[in-house]
């Protein structure tokens, strides 16, 4: 499947985004979460293993706990996509009150920024060693400080793909065993065409 981030600048009526959301569905699309707050609203589809961030345009600043009935949608849009590999979670039980499926419709293919022809086919075993083998070095990555930095597990950043990677597992809590990681969150944005061209 395409990378999600062709529906990117979406309202969440849209007819490209309500296309892409048919295309990933067995079955009827079903109704998101709504988590409305005043610089963002989320509509989360956790049987999809799909989260999508809605930025408010025009001045318009959406009340906290709204449904979906109340908000303006002409004036919300789809800033970036969050795609879920429920597989890699630790046994560590979710403080949160669900809990995402792994996304239905992988492989998703990344292409590369400077050659789009090329593409990594996104599984859900794809690992570390995976990611930067074919996209490079990071813009930015962070996470696998241990027990001392929270224990988070170690992401990476590529700002000219438009692609952020949050690594699960166990050996996501160290960098000297994050090249066997493999991704349990996948985030598509707006690339930055800059990052690319000095990268170079």
């Amino acid at each position: 499947m395409q990378s999600p981030s062709r529906v990117l600048g979406s309202n969440p009526s849209g007819p490209q985004l309500d296309e892409y959301l048919k295309s990933i569905s067995s079955e009827q699309t079903p109704d998101p979460e709504i988590k409305s707050y005043p610089d963002a609203v989320y509509f989360n589809f956790y049987s999809l293993g799909l989260s999508l961030l809605f930025t408010p345009t025009n001045g318009y600043k959406p009340k906290t706990g709204l449904s979906r009935a109340e908000l303006r949608e002409t004036d919300l849009v789809l800033d970036s996509v969050d795609i879920y590999n429920k597989q890699t979670k630790t046994g560590h039980s979710s403080t949160g009150p669900r809990q995402y499926s792994s996304f239905p419709a992988l492989p998703i293919s990344i292409p590369k920024p400077d050659t789009p022809d090329s593409t990594l086919e996104v599984t859900l075993n794809t690992t570390g060693k995976d990611f930067v083998g074919f996209l490079g070095e990071p813009s930015r990555k962070g996470g696998g400080g241990g027990p001392a930095g929270g224990s988070i597990g170690i992401w990476c950043e590529w700002k000219a793909a438009g692609v952020m990677v949050e690594f699960g597992g166990d050996d996501s809590k160290s960098w000297d065993r994050g090249k066997d990681a493999v991704w349990s969150v996948l985030t598509f944005f707006k690339p930055d065409i800059s990052a690319g061209a000095s990268a170079k």
